[in-house]
């Protein structure tokens, strides 16, 4: 069964249906509510089914499909390791999350609405199991538009210039991504992603080509200095639209640099390391204290998430196994806490209409199970032992400890700055005597936030007690990664140890079932 094809197909159809339901208004948006509910959890269905007919002991690409449309520069080619499943099933788990999650909230053209949720789902999933280099391109700048649409048509007051900003930072930077990738083909004669993976370019050529993927990847996450863009969408963005960008549409860059940068230009990731890592200290160090002073908890959590996608790359230019696999982790448990904590600020706005901190104080008074979800979720990002937030954020330093110790004390910085601006948060908006009165009138949890809230909150506390079941799928293509990354750091090790030998040229990394060199 073409599983990955019906994956992608099946939200695109069911969004194309709902831009015809005919009828009222009402009658169409309820209709196409329970249409794209019913289509998520088909979708989060059949991601199960993938996940437990996934083999983790190999890391060659697996239900693989490929139909040449326009060979040898264009194939329908499909395929996933066990870093692409990680991420589809976060995929797959958080849209059911955000249909409901903008059941009531959104009143106008919910027929749209939702549409532009399912075709966004199916490009996410279209980005992580592509195995055709201008595939992935195609599905990773489509799925800009569906995140255009939902800031510039449902978001806040200034969701125009946020949608536009949005927009032109990610193109921009996919530009020169696009021209590297019509240089691979000329060279390699092949747009097939296995292939290129073990494929050496020259070192000349790999700077080049590293630095032009990095100008995509970079923005995408984003890091630092070219993140602005990240606080203006996630504003004005409804809270369906804040958790898709975080929770998934964040992790496109990380998975970028996990798939082309450091296995297909091993010799530039390893020469250019001291760039990654110091956008990466400095983003951690000054995106905290910004967080610090935010007056709109929206704004407050936007800038945690470009702390903690920092914490991601530096584990991914850690070049061991045990920091890239806690940059997964981090990616992952990223998705899952921030997602959780925009529902936590829009279950609040939908009752008092302002995302403004000072507005709020002693609401753990008059919500009470609010507050304790509230506080999971804050733990989390904190990086409290038996949650997710913990097991990556560990394996990423233990990992990133054998490459520099420096690097690790300043992250280490990030995350007591991390303690203080989200506790700091919670404090403010939970505790407190109530000042306003509007906050005493605030009911707690509905049936429906709880079948948000309750299904994030089991996933958190399950990475956090038993993490090898994320972690055991992304083994086999981790290693894979560092035999790569090995290969190139071998000849600058020999230097080192005696700089009057002259550089070997490295082995060749084994082939791993499944690919071609």
């Amino acid at each position: 069964m073409p599983i990955l094809s019906i994956m992608i197909l099946l939200p695109l159809l069911a969004g194309a249906a709902l831009l015809f339901i005919p009828g009222e208004e009402g009658a169409r948006a309820a209709l196409a509510r329970t249409i794209a509910l019913g289509t998520t959890l088909v979708m989060f269905v059949l991601g199960l089914i993938l996940w437990i007919g996934f083999d983790n002991s190999t890391a060659a690409f697996q239900y693989q499909e490929n139909v040449p449309l326009f060979a040898p520069y264009f194939s329908w080619a499909l395929g996933i390791d066990g870093i692409s499943l990680v991420l589809i099933m976060l995929s797959v788990f958080l849209m059911p999350i955000c249909i409901l999650a903008s059941w009531e909230s959104i009143k106008t053209r919910v027929p749209e609405y939702m549409a532009a949720f399912l075709l966004m789902e199916a490009l996410m999933i279209g980005v992580f199991a592509a195995t055709d280099l201008f595939l992935f391109y195609v599905m990773f700048e489509g799925g800009l538009i569906p995140m255009y649409l939902i800031i510039g048509i449902w978001g806040g007051v200034e969701r125009i210039y946020a949608s536009y900003k949005f927009f032109l930072y990610t193109l921009l930077g996919s530009v020169l991504m696009l021209l590297a990738m019509m240089y691979m083909v000329s060279v390699a004669g092949t747009t097939d992603i296995p292939t290129l993976l073990t494929y050496d370019f020259s070192e000349t050529a790999q700077t080049w080509l590293w630095l032009a993927f990095f100008a995509s990847f970079a923005v995408k996450m984003p890091m630092w200095p070219v993140h602005t863009w990240l606080p203006d969408a996630h504003v004005q963005a409804p809270t369906a639209g804040s958790v898709i960008l975080a929770g998934v549409l964040l992790k496109m860059g990380g998975y970028g640099f996990i798939r082309f940068s450091l296995p297909m230009f091993p010799d530039a990731s390893v020469d250019l390391t001291w760039l990654v890592w110091g956008l990466s200290m400095v983003a951690v160090v000054y995106t905290s204290l910004v967080a610090l002073v935010q007056t709109d908890m929206k704004k407050l959590i936007a800038y945690s998430s470009v702390a903690h996608m920092a914490f991601v790359t530096v584990g991914l230019f850690g070049f061991n196994a045990q920091a890239i696999e806690g940059s997964i982790v981090v990616m992952l448990s990223h998705g899952l806490v921030s997602g959780a904590l925009f529902l936590c600020v829009g279950v609040v706005y939908d009752r008092l209409h302002t995302r403004e901190i000072a507005k709020y104080g002693g609401v753990a008074n008059v919500m009470p199970r609010y507050a304790i979800f509230f506080l999971l979720f804050t733990m989390a990002g904190v990086g409290l032992p038996g949650t997710s937030g913990f097991v990556g954020e560990f394996m990423v330093m233990l990992g990133a400890f054998q490459a520099s110790t420096w690097a690790v004390f300043i992250i280490c910085t990030g995350i007591i700055l991390g303690a203080a601006y989200m506790l700091y948060l919670y404090r403010r908006v939970a505790f407190g005597v109530i000042t306003n009165d509007a906050v005493r009138t605030m009911k707690d949890l509905s049936l429906r936030e709880y079948a948000t809230l309750v299904p994030i909150a089991i996933a958190v506390l399950w990475m956090g007690i038993a993490p090898n079941i994320f972690i055991d799928p992304v083994r086999a293509p981790v290693e894979r990664i560092v035999a790569r990354l090995a290969a190139a750091q071998a000849p600058q090790q020999v230097v080192t140890m005696n700089p009057n030998l002259r550089p070997v040229a490295a082995a060749p990394a084994p082939i791993s079932e499944g690919t071609a060199h």
